[in-house]
């Protein structure tokens, strides 16, 4: 028992001494600047004057403008509709777009687990568009969403489901829907990749038996695939969660900024820098941080997995 007990100690001591210097990059790339951004987000720092920051307390989140006259109003970030809609939007984009990603990347990894012909050209392929870089996609599907000279109004227009060209990324109506379908489009992909990488963990004996038994696909699917390929299909959903919850650059690049596809991280940026409102812009940040740790921790707890993907028994 003693001897167990001082092997498991070094092993403890050797596992921190391989994870300590990680630890510190970390700490030094990632802890500190989020330190200080939350640290921002109570003062008045201005982006010419960092050092000069003074501590004002919740003000930039929120805070009672008497007019001197028995009446005011909220200020502050909490009281912001704008910020509001960007929460929504955020979410909103996140559920629609991690949902059909799922739903897709499931199906194709069913498909790429089937034995066909050229299936390893086909998984190749299947790849490319999260091989792209998100900037590259959002000026790819600008182009071919533009109102005027863009391919999918022509041939929309071709088959006759529309009668004339829709400013996909312009118009209030369908930005939003166009930038989910670009998203859906890029990163469906690594959805399918780790679904199917769970799929090849499961033994073929089990789907022989069900066989034997005259089990049929449907129920098969319902009673071992799904159940077993759930873990990595959980872990998939976290992290793409996270990336959806944070989304910058494809609503930056294809979009203008407005109150119709303005994110959480837009919303941040634009307050950051545009407005040189740098404390209004790191209190954004924190929440936005703050929010998308508690959606992710909630998550995690709802869906009983632990931080390897595994289910708790």
């Amino acid at each position: 028992m003693t001897h167990k007990t001082g092997l498991t100690a070094q092993r403890t001591r050797a596992a921190w001494a391989f994870v300590a210097p990680m630890l510190l990059v970390l700490a030094a790339v990632a802890l500190y600047p989020l330190a200080r951004t939350v640290w921002f987000g109570f003062t008045d720092a201005s982006l010419n004057d960092l050092d000069g920051a003074r501590w004002i307390g919740i003000r930039n989140y929120l805070e009672w403008l008497d007019y001197g006259n028995g009446q005011g109003e909220w200020l502050g970030l909490l009281a912001d509709d704008r910020w509001w809609r960007a929460v929504w939007n955020t979410l909103k984009f996140a559920f629609v777009s991690v949902f059909f990603e799922t739903l897709f990347g499931l199906i194709i990894a069913l498909v790429l687990n089937a034995q066909f012909p050229g299936r390893a050209i086909v998984r190749t392929a299947v790849l490319v568009p999260w091989a792209i870089p998100t900037v590259v996609s959002a000026k790819l599907w600008g182009w071919m969403l533009h109102d005027q000279f863009g391919i999918i109004n022509d041939m929309l227009m071709t088959i006759g489901l529309i009668s004339a060209p829709i400013a996909w990324t312009a118009s209030p109506d369908t930005a939003m829907a166009a930038v989910m379908m670009v998203d859906i489009w890029k990163t469906t992909p690594f959805m399918a990749l780790l679904i199917l990488a769970g799929l090849q963990m499961i033994p073929n004996d089990i789907y022989e038996a069900a066989k034997l038994d005259g089990i049929g696909p449907v129920r098969v699917f319902r009673r071992v695939t799904l159940p077993l390929v759930m873990p990595a299909l959980l872990v998939g959903v976290v992290f793409r969660a996270l990336d959806a919850l944070r989304v910058f650059d494809i609503v930056y690049v294809l979009t203008p900024n407005t109150d119709t596809t303005r994110t959480m991280s837009l919303y941040a940026r634009e307050n950051l820098f545009d407005y040189d409102k740098f404390a209004y812009g790191s209190a954004a940040s924190t929440l936005l941080f703050l929010i998308v740790a508690l959606i992710t921790i909630t998550f995690i707890y709802a869906t009983r997995m632990d931080l390897e993907g595994k289910e708790d028994s």
